[in-house]
């Protein structure tokens, strides 16, 4: 019997885009008006608990394409 995961985030090439747009993880707590330790916990635990909207506001601020967000943040 198969078992399936669950899609990660694929936090390496979101930091890699980050490092690009020159955005730092105190910018990240900024744009989702949360603490910066939340944040920085998020990019520990491979940005596990992202929730959709999270990712919907940060997928639209970095102007990232649908294919690039869904490859980042659900690992498709």
């Amino acid at each position: 019997m198969l078992l399936e995961r669950e899609p990660s985030m694929n936090i390496t090439k979101f930091e890699d885009i980050l490092r690009e747009k020159k955005i730092s993880k105190d910018d990240i707590a900024k744009i989702l008006g949360k603490d910066r330790a939340t944040i920085y916990r998020r990019f520990a635990k491979n940005g596990e608990s992202f929730t959709v909207s999270e990712v919907s506001k940060l997928a639209s601020v970095l102007n990232l394409s649908a294919d690039v967000a869904n490859t980042i943040f659900f690992g498709e």
